[in-house]
């Protein structure tokens, strides 16, 4: 991608040529994501906890056909104010760059752009996966296919709990994606900090994860990504119950008004919002900003 394309902003052009560590951060939870004026805020305070932890945060996104990995305050503004961004998938990238268009990124594309900048962590919420009722649907998360040939290590809370969980993670193995539980032999469910689904390997501390990231650059073999799956703390998860009872009624809402394809996953999302009155969003919250520390304290082991 020539140097044009993606632009480092100075403190992450210097932080990787000094072999510094840097942690990737999407910008559509910023656009999309959040109520404003708290995306703002928010986006400021996760790149305020990348530099706690003696990391630099790139986040990253397009703004008039040019694709950035670092933002400045005033183009973080931008993002979170401007009502004309969009949300790009990394398929959305090319005619975005081509038409100067201004969009926030998702997990596939702030992975792709991340990983062309030599970036190696990055920080989310939870992931994109495999839709219940797939085998009528055929919807999945363009995030999967993506990590699948990017080389970069993904710290998030698991996939969003709206989805297919064991069909996701039948899904990850077929793909070949390495996943880890983080302090956990559960994979988290996002909102919850389990899915009841069991994880395969357990890692405990950065350094597990940034050896295991080491032996897969050893091995060499297809540039796929390593997810990290740490659960959003007991104390600040989304109560079981409730969750499980919101989220039924939201599915059964979906079939009945006949909505399908991309905009299950934004009606899911607001009405778990609406119904838990705002504890679902804190939840989300809460597993953002340990996964925004993890990656930090990865990016520096490494």
């Amino acid at each position: 991608m020539p140097e044009t394309t993606l632009l480092l902003s100075e403190e992450v052009r210097e932080a990787l040529d000094a072999r510094r560590p840097v942690v990737a951060l999407e910008s559509t939870i910023i656009a999309h994501g959040l109520p404003r004026p708290r995306n703002l805020a928010v986006a400021e305070e996760l790149e305020s906890l990348v530099r706690s932890e003696g990391a630099v945060p790139a986040t990253i996104a397009v703004l008039d056909g040019q694709a950035h990995a670092g933002l400045d305050k005033g183009q973080l503004e931008r993002i979170a104010t401007d009502p004309e961004v969009r949300k790009l998938g990394h398929r959305d990238l090319a005619p975005a760059l081509a038409s100067g268009a201004s969009g926030a990124t998702t997990v596939s594309a702030t992975a792709f752009l991340a990983a062309r900048a030599g970036i190696r962590v990055f920080a989310t919420g939870g992931l994109g996966g495999v839709h219940r009722e797939w085998t009528a649907s055929q919807d999945e998360s363009a995030d999967l296919r993506l990590l699948a040939r990017t080389r970069i290590t993904v710290v998030c809370a698991g996939v969003k709990s709206i989805l297919d969980v064991p069909a996701t993670l039948q899904r990850l193995e077929t793909l070949g994606v390495g996943v880890l539980g983080y302090g956990t032999d559960r994979f988290p469910g996002f909102y919850l900090a389990s899915s009841g689904e069991p994880v395969d390997w357990t890692v405990r501390t950065p350094e597990e994860v940034a050896d295991v990231m080491r032996a897969q650059d050893a091995l060499g073999g297809p540039d796929t990504a390593l997810i990290v799956a740490q659960p959003v703390p007991e104390g600040e998860q989304l109560d079981p119950r409730l969750h499980d009872q919101v989220l039924a009624e939201a599915l059964d809402e979906c079939q009945e008004r006949g909505i399908t394809g991309q905009a299950v996953t934004p009606f899911l999302l607001d009405h778990l919002t609406r119904r838990t009155k705002g504890a679902s969003l804190e939840a989300n919250l809460a597993a953002v900003r340990g996964n925004v520390r993890l990656a930090a304290r990865i990016a520096g082991a490494l």
